[in-house]
């Protein structure tokens, strides 16, 4: 009785299917991309920190004298300090991590462990000549040696395998702003998903580096004795160190940017879920036809002696059918969908919060099973309501058919008022606070709004055929008459098709508002924010954590070009601030930089803000910074510089979206008191008045000749900056065209259930001389009418959808304020192509109606 029907109405049947299909692949794709793009955060700097279990880490560096401190203690520690950074291959581009290790202290200890940390089990190949190592320990050792005595030659490096580079090769590099030869000497094997990375002697990379004097992490391993604790031996190596220098467990700043991306994982996950919950409205569509239809056959089984559980039974039993089989199409579904939704989260990850190469996709044991509990529970779930519904109708009341379409319309004005309280319960959370920095309350005012929609349906359906049932006859013919009655008379099925649509719209429409509001937001600052003519970094690809630096000599050579009026020197750090990552920056204090407009919470001149900046332990602070770390102007901070601890106080906080980690911006001569580097990050240029700017560019690229700089003017930073930010929220895209997707398809197997269904009244209209025409225009007038109703729906519960993404969930998510903005054509664009699909998706249906053979519909009771 269950069975059979799901295989005589197969694409019914596939329709069902493949929407739980592309529910659950959405879902499984989101969550096994953001395992793979949140996996590796420089992945072979941690993998080759061998098994080191604490780290001493300062912002701006360490000291090399603290490291002969270390090396001093009368405690048994190994000490392996380190210098990281970012090379460019010249040729292909590619970023790779540079690390600097003490290869001398190494080979004069001989510790295999250093060797099995870069090498893993195999030793490699790296003689000096590029020959290739002796199978025995011996020869490996002796090729060690002779490796390591040509790693501390200034040109010599180290590589992993997945670089394709032999032994004795050579290879161009950009660190920083220049481009340098070095020579291969040995390739380690570098499996397990790790990329690749380039090793250099510790002093050669200062050298390339230009940090003289300082590293940027002391690796420390301590014994395993018991004898003390890690957090033991964190103390007694505290009380050596200055204050502004930290001990930690190795590998915390990984849990840190794992900690810091998960409201972005946080939020696509659930934006993921929207499929699924426009797949659960139309399961619950499905079987509430199916128990419609069924409704005599329930009744006479009943009749007969069969239970309430058996019939519950059977209508979940169903529905599980359908969720098992959508999990499984559903799973490799999800694993491809995964390829392209790693690209699309790794962009993101990249420009907005760390450097990281995405990891392996792993389809496990868990991600199966997490695929078929989603497939077979949202389906069971959904389908609860109808089930119960059919298992406690009493045999003699299973025999009316209108029955339950009766209740729907007299309950209409009942559930509309719910749907009020809910809409007010909705206003009250969306006022709540964030929970351990997650918008709960944020997430709950959506879900009650689009329940409190979903309720308020079948009374806006009901209201809007009604009033628009004498037009619609009046100007489109009898057939639209008769379709506007149709789906106002099948109130329960249709109100349950147009909930899921709209529903799918109305995230699509809020996503887009937020989306072109966000967008409309960031170029507006940006015209705000970029004053010079000229803009200057070191070439090669950005990243929110990665700040190489321009020669000293090639930015004072610009400063002096006669075109040039002024130049700021822009410097940025990353550092920690209450155990997440910072953006510390440093700028010159100009009279140009003071005429820019205001982008201050307080709204004062730009020029009275940076004069308390000037020379004074002062700072202003990016907006996400404060509600991340709940400060707020005039409060002091306590920032770890170099090997001090110094209090700054707050004297502003200004508009930033630049980055989610928050920014924290001083005075350049007061950072280069605790920091003294001067080469800049960044160069901003002003043209004298009447100079070209395109000639003074000229000008730059010959005083930079041998350096690798990358030159931006105003209008093309903006470009480049939107340019990202599309690509970023290109997988918010996709996700919400699944939904829609999703909904289509169940408008088209809607459809076709209603159309089976009313196979006697349509076969009565055609018996009556209806032509066939006339029964094709009455279905695609019926989905042409869907498709209006679920666009009004959706827009109007997509607008409040919006206030709630911009104005709750992402500030409480990530600290933006963002100016509501209309996203006109996109919307229209949009809400124009899930009408049309809409229409569309009626064709088949209508062909079905047309081949109905009248005599044997009419004689089929």
């Amino acid at each position: 009785m269950m069975v059979r029907p799901l295989f005589r109405e197969s694409v019914r049947t596939s329709l069902t299917v493949l929407a739980v299909a592309l529910g659950v692949a959405v879902v499984l794709a989101i969550d096994l991309a953001g395992n793979a793009a949140a996996g590796s955060f420089h992945s072979s700097m941690e993998t080759l920190s061998g098994d080191n279990n604490l780290e001493i880490t300062a912002s701006g560096g360490i000291p090399e004298n603290i490291v002969g401190t270390l090396a001093s203690l009368p405690y048994p520690l190994r000490i392996s300090p380190r210098v990281e950074s970012f090379a460019v291959v010249a040729d292909s581009k590619q970023t790779l991590p540079l690390i600097g290790v003490d290869v001398v202290a190494e080979t004069h200890r001989r510790d295999a462990q250093f060797l099995q940390s870069v090498a893993g089990d195999a030793a490699g190949s790296f003689g000096c000549g590029g020959e290739a190592s002796e199978s025995d320990s011996s020869a490996a050792n002796r090729s060690w040696e002779g490796g390591v005595a040509c790693l501390t030659d200034p040109s010599s490096i180290w590589v992993g395998e997945s670089l394709h580079r032999a032994a004795g090769s050579r290879v161009a590099l950009l660190i920083n702003d220049e481009v340098r030869e070095y020579i291969v000497r040995g390739v380690y094997p570098d499996a397990n998903g790790n990329e690749s990375a380039v090793l250099m002697d510790i002093a050669a990379a200062q050298r390339a580096l230009t940090r003289f004097g300082r590293v940027d992490r002391v690796l420390i391993k301590t014994p395993a004795t018991p004898a003390m604790a890690l957090e033991e031996w964190q103390q007694q190596l505290r009380a050596v160190l200055p204050p502004g220098v930290e001990v930690r467990p190795q590998g915390a700043s990984t849990a840190e940017n794992r900690q810091m991306l998960a409201a972005f994982r946080w939020n696509l996950r659930l934006l993921s879920y929207i499929s699924l919950v426009v797949g659960a409205f139309l399961i619950y569509n499905t079987i509430s036809v199916s128990v419609v239809r069924r409704r005599a056959e329930i009744g006479i089984v009943r009749a007969l002696g069969a239970s309430r559980g058996m019939i519950l039974a059977a209508f979940l039993g169903e529905a599980a059918s359908f969720g098992f089989a959508g999990a499984l199409i559903g799973l490799p579904l999800g694993r491809v969908m995964a390829i392209g939704a790693v690209k699309l989260m790794a962009v993101t990850v990249q420009s907005l919060y760390v450097s990281s190469r995405p990891g392996a996709i792993e389809l496990t044991g868990g991600s199966v099973f997490l695929a078929l509990l989603i497939g077979v529970g949202v389906a069971v779930i959904s389908a609860y309501s109808p089930a119960r519904e059919a298992s406690l109708v009493a045999p003699v009341q299973a025999m009316a058919r209108g029955r339950r379409e009766y209740e729907v319309r007299v309950h209409k004005s009942r559930d509309l008022l719910v749907a009020a309280m809910l809409a007010f319960c909705a206003a009250a959370a969306s006022r709540a606070p964030a929970i351990a920095g997650k918008p709960f309350f944020g997430y709950l005012a959506a879900f009650l709004l689009i329940i409190a929609s979903a309720l308020a349906i079948p009374a806006f359906v009901a209201f809007v055929m009604r009033v628009s049932a004498r037009w619609m006859g009046r100007g489109f013919g009898p057939e639209a008459l008769l379709a506007s009655r149709s789906l106002g008379a099948s109130l329960r099925r249709t109100a349950v098709l147009v909930a899921a649509l709209s529903t799918a719209i109305a995230m699509m429409v809020s996503v887009g508002i937020m989306v072109g509001s966000f967008r409309e937001t960031v170029v507006a600052w940006m015209n705000e924010q970029l004053p010079a003519d000229l803009y200057i970094r070191p070439a090669g690809e950005p990243g929110a954590d990665r700040h190489p630096t321009i020669s000293l000599d090639v930015a004072d050579a610009i400063a002096k070009l006669p075109g040039v009026a002024a130049m700021d020197r822009l410097r940025a750090y990353e550092i920690e601030y209450n155990g997440r990552p910072v953006m510390l920056g440093a700028a010159d204090i100009s009279a140009h930089r003071a005429n820019r407009r205001t982008n201050f919470f307080s709204e004062r001149p730009v020029a009275e803000v940076l004069a308390e900046l000037r020379n004074a332990n002062n700072v202003v602070v990016s907006e996400p910074f404060t509600y991340k770390h709940h400060a707020a102007t005039g409060d002091s901070i306590t920032l770890a510089l170099g090997e001090s601890r110094a209090r700054f106080r707050i004297v502003d906080v200004y508009y930033d979206y630049s980055s989610e980690r928050g920014e924290i911006l001083m005075d350049r001569d007061v950072l280069l008191r605790y920091l003294p580097d001067p080469a800049p990050s960044n160069l901003a240029v002003y043209v004298a008045p009447g100079v070209n700017p395109e000639n003074v560019r000229g000008e730059i690229l010959r005083a930079a000749a041998g350096h690798q700089l990358l030159i931006f003017s105003d209008r093309e930073i903006r470009g480049e900056a939107v340019r990202i930010f599309d690509r970023t929220f290109a997988i918010t895209y996709a996700l919400e065209a699944v939904a829609v997707l999703v909904a289509v398809m169940g408008v088209a197997g809607a459809l076709l259930a209603l159309v089976i269904d009313r196979r006697r009244e349509l076969g009565l209209l055609r018996f009556l001389g209806a032509a066939q025409r006339q029964i094709r225009k009455l279905i695609l007038v019926e989905a042409a009418l869907l498709g209006l109703l679920a666009n009004l729906a959706g827009a109007i519960l997509g607008y409040f959808l919006s206030l709630i993404l911009i104005f709750v969930i992402n500030k409480q998510s990530f600290g933006w304020t963002i100016r509501f903005h209309w996203p006109v054509g996109i919307l229209l664009g949009a809400l124009t192509f899930v009408y049309a699909a809409t229409v569309l998706a009626g064709l088949y249906p209508a062909s079905v109606a047309v081949r109905l053979n009248p005599i044997e519909v009419v004689h089929e009771d």
